[in-house]
């Protein structure tokens, strides 16, 4: 079973970072949250939820934020060696700490796509 990668194309810079990532050998299968009507079902999120973090869901667990990036660049070959030094102890807590202040901008930033996420 592909572990499933919830992001917001409709934000500029989720649309490239994420591009980018499809383009490498992966068995990712990868979900707009902003066009896909079973995301909030799916993930147990809300709208909000789901624009202000990164998802996957994986043998039907549901990771966010840093631990959703753990979990997708283990399953990228040329990245999964983030995904082990993400998870040592002191920089996982200084990644998950920056990637909650990004995320809190890009959450403003595309905070206008939030009632488009709650209608589908």
């Amino acid at each position: 079973m592909a572990t499933k990668v919830y992001f917001n194309n409709s934000c500029s810079i989720c649309r490239f970072e994420i591009n980018h990532y499809k383009k490498q050998e992966n068995n990712l299968e990868w979900i707009d949250i902003c066009t896909e009507k079973n995301s909030k079902k799916d993930t147990n999120k809300n709208a909000k939820e789901l624009l202000r973090r990164l998802h996957t869901i994986k043998d039907d667990k549901v990771y966010c934020g840093v631990d959703a990036f753990i979990q997708m660049w283990s399953e990228i070959p040329k990245y999964s060696f983030l995904a082990k030094i993400i998870r040592k102890p002191v920089i996982y807590h200084v990644s998950w700490f920056l990637y909650e202040i990004f995320a809190l901008i890009l959450f403003y930033k595309n905070k206008n796509q939030l009632n488009k996420i709650e209608r589908i």
